[in-house]
């Protein structure tokens, strides 16, 4: 065949509707792909081409580490949540931290990363583990695929796993919104790898493939520390990635935008900053009282609603009467007819507070928060 000439049909490698004319040390033909797939560039294909399926977004709620809902450090000897959607689970040994990091100018637009890690002389070397769990509604579009998962990390100077090595897992269940740390019905391995790490960012994919029975997935990093801590004993990670496919795409986040991202984290998790009044309410009796409560975002199931401790003392919470006062008895303030969209916050127990019927004010003597949860 010349050179530059459109290949003829008696030397074409072309053989069905679709097929596309490559090469690879030779002309070469790449079969069409299936319904509704792209085609995408993959080095490790002999044609440098691969089709793989069109949708191809990320399943990692939160996945640059940029929500922080809860709080910036935590500390913990037990299952804990840090960043939204993330959680932490040092298996028992305390002074191990997780905290919210700047990762720097060299990541493609990622601001922030987990660093996850000992405190500078713990002598602990239990595995630290840091993951997430996918709802059911996120996961059933992997059953039977394959699957690509990527991240971003590096180490600490005094960073001692042994051979600096960062462990991955991604597991598969066949329950119902289940999280992997309390024991998922049916966990098969999807994913089992190892990344070697160094102090500078490096991007790892691994990739593996869902079995068709799959109902639910997550995730963990593993780290197993080893003698005494250093004063960088940790590892940082950021840019998780989990989609459809054998080749890492561009990092994307789940909601789009950071404000999409808070929304998705908000399904599972948000908190109500309040800092003296916060929203008015109606007197029932001279004993009770009770006002409507609308989330940000619907929940992904009925939470659980925390209020601060009711009374008159720093950061707590009480029903002021219609003056604008602490009644004689404060009462009990509590959530009650909780559903996905709102809550009613009553009080009830006071003394001759209310006059039925007044508009009232639900108050806190300075700072707090109401926390509305629905993890998994």
């Amino acid at each position: 065949m010349a050179t530059g000439r459109v290949p003829t049909t008696a030397n074409s490698p072309l053989t069905a509707k679709g097929d596309l004319f490559g090469y690879s040390t030779a002309p070469a033909r790449l079969a069409v792909g299936n319904n509704g797939e792209s085609l995408v560039a993959d080095s490790s294909t002999s044609t440098g081409l691969r089709y793989q399926s069109a949708y191809n977004g990320n399943a990692v709620i939160n996945s640059c580490i940029d929500i922080w809902q809860r709080g910036t450090s935590f500390t913990s000897a037990g299952y804990v949540y840090t960043a939204d959607r993330w959680q932490f689970y040092p298996q028992g040994a305390s002074n191990r931290d997780v905290s919210r990091q700047n990762a720097g100018s060299t990541l493609p637009t990622i601001q922030y990363c987990a660093r996850i890690g000992r405190q500078s002389g713990n002598t602990a070397t239990t595995a630290m583990y840091f993951g997430q769990n996918l709802e059911s509604a996120q996961s059933y579009q992997f059953a039977g695929q394959a699957v690509t998962v990527s991240f971003y990390a590096r180490k600490g100077a005094n960073y001692s796993a042994t051979s600096d090595i960062l462990a991955f897992g991604l597991f598969s269940g066949t329950g119902t919104d289940q999280n992997v740390f309390s024991g998922y019905t049916g966990q098969a391995t999807v994913i089992n790898n190892n990344a070697t790490l160094t102090t500078s960012w490096q991007r790892f994919s691994f990739t593996g493939t869902v079995a068709s029975t799959a109902t639910e997935l997550a995730m963990y990093f593993v780290y197993t520390p080893t003698g005494t801590a250093g004063a960088a004993d940790y590892y940082e990670v950021t840019g998780v990635q989990l989609e459809l496919g054998s080749v890492a795409t561009t990092i994307k986040r789940a909601g789009g935008t950071i404000q999409g991202e808070l929304a998705a984290c908000q399904r599972y998790y948000e908190t109500f900053a309040m800092s003296a009044q916060r929203n008015t309410m109606a007197a029932q009796s001279t004993s009770s009282a009770f006002g409507a409560m609308f989330y940000k975002v619907t929940k992904r199931g009925t939470p659980t609603v925390t209020l601060p401790a009711s009374g008159s003392g720093s950061g707590q919470i009480a029903v002021l009467n219609s003056s604008g006062s602490y009644p004689s008895t404060i009462g009990t303030v509590a959530a009650d007819q909780i559903t996905v969209d709102s809550c009613c916050i009553k009080v009830t127990g006071a003394t001759s507070a209310y006059t039925a019927g007044q508009a009232l004010v639900l108050y806190t003597n300075g700072a707090a928060t109401i926390a509305v949860e629905a993890e998994l």
